[in-house]
């Protein structure tokens, strides 16, 4: 990821330039109130790759998002700066990635288990070592007293910044945005899997006290017993939303119930499918239903007038179109990157 320092043109948040960082805004590094961490590993993705090039395509994208948000007003005035890709991050996904397809197609068959063995080390290594990166940039962001905002890759990278977060934080609440509880155990036999994201949260996570899933939609009967048993999980079905919805509930009313299940202090994992597929038809594992675009920011914009307080989000699993020039994913993540950061900054 590139800052585009040198001969930086001058910034008219009313044009239509490119002053070389996020939203075509002049980099920021020193003064900006919300740090962007893009994170190029989707290793573990077990149905369609690609999401490592999110950050890139969301940043070309997010030029032609104007800054006056009618929700939020002007994130930008607060100050927005995205980073450059953390060193080796993208190397350990392409190695890992190489692994990961071995181990799950047709190749398997010839390996031998010490093989399989090595490749599955070699692959939870790559993670354990992106996340140790991630988690590191996190923790700078947040002893500067700015908002850090992860940019995936797929979900497992997300894990980085709620560690990072509970560690520096304190006791904490997770709004998660998905289309997936992500409480399987290692899934396919990497520890953390993009589906294993929340199973490891709540493991290894005893500051996170709350989490609020809201739009799940497909799911495992042992991922459903892990949300029914453990007593800080609180899923918002789909299913169960559009049924309240149709029976006459009003949908501002049931989000102010789910920020109601949230502490002080929130940190909010986006996965883009967690929305209707129509708006993100090449993420990883896309899946019928949904939130709307209005109803995402319906709930963000319920978070940030409930006098709560975001101490830090993401955004994954972004999808890479459907070939060149396809940005349509890329421009629909890089709008709701806009509200997660207008709704980000306002409790702040």
């Amino acid at each position: 990821m590139t800052d585009h320092t040198e001969s930086v043109p001058s910034y008219d948040p009313e044009g239509d330039g490119d002053a070389g960082g996020i939203f075509g805004l002049p980099p920021n590094p020193d003064g900006a109130e919300a740090v962007i961490v893009p994170v190029p590993f989707d290793a573990t993705t077990s149905y369609h790759a690609g999401t490592a090039d999110a950050p890139r395509r969301i940043r070309d994208a997010s030029i032609q998002v104007d800054m006056h948000d009618h929700r939020f007003g002007r994130a930008d005035e607060r100050g927005l700066h995205m980073e450059d890709e953390p060193e080796g991050v993208r190397e350990l996904s392409e190695r890992a990635r190489l692994d990961v397809e071995r181990l799950t197609g047709d190749d398997a068959e010839g390996m031998s288990e010490a093989e399989k063995a090595e490749a599955y080390a070699r692959v939870n290594g790559a993670s354990e070592r992106m996340l140790a990166i991630v988690q590191g940039r996190v923790t700078v962001i947040l002893e500067a007293g700015r908002l850090p905002v992860i940019l995936g890759g797929d979900h497992s990278t997300a894990l980085a910044g709620i560690r990072a977060c509970a560690e520096h934080r304190g006791q904490l609440g997770v709004l998660q945005i998905d289309a997936h509880m992500d409480f399987r155990e290692a899934y396919q036999g990497f520890t953390n899997s993009h589906a294993s994201i929340m199973f490891n949260a709540l493991q290894s996570l005893p500051a996170m006290s709350h989490v609020v899933q809201v739009g799940i939609r497909d799911c495992s009967s042992t991922e459903r017993r892990v949300g029914e048993m453990d007593p800080r999980v609180r899923t918002y079905f789909d299913d169960d939303i559009a049924d309240r919805l149709a029976e006459g509930e009003r949908w501002r009313d049931l989000c102010r119930e789910i920020v109601g299940y949230l502490p002080e202090r929130v940190y909010i994992t986006f996965d883009i499918d967690g929305l209707d597929p129509a708006l993100c038809p090449t993420t990883g594992t896309p899946v019928p239903g949904g939130l709307s675009f209005q109803q995402a920011s319906v709930l963000l914009h319920t978070l940030a007038e409930s006098g709560k307080h975001v101490v830090g989000c993401d955004l994954v699993e972004v999808g890479p179109g459907r070939g060149d020039g396809d940005e349509f994913d890329a421009n629909v993540g890089a709008r709701v990157l806009y509200r997660l950061l207008g709704c980000a900054l306002a409790t702040r």
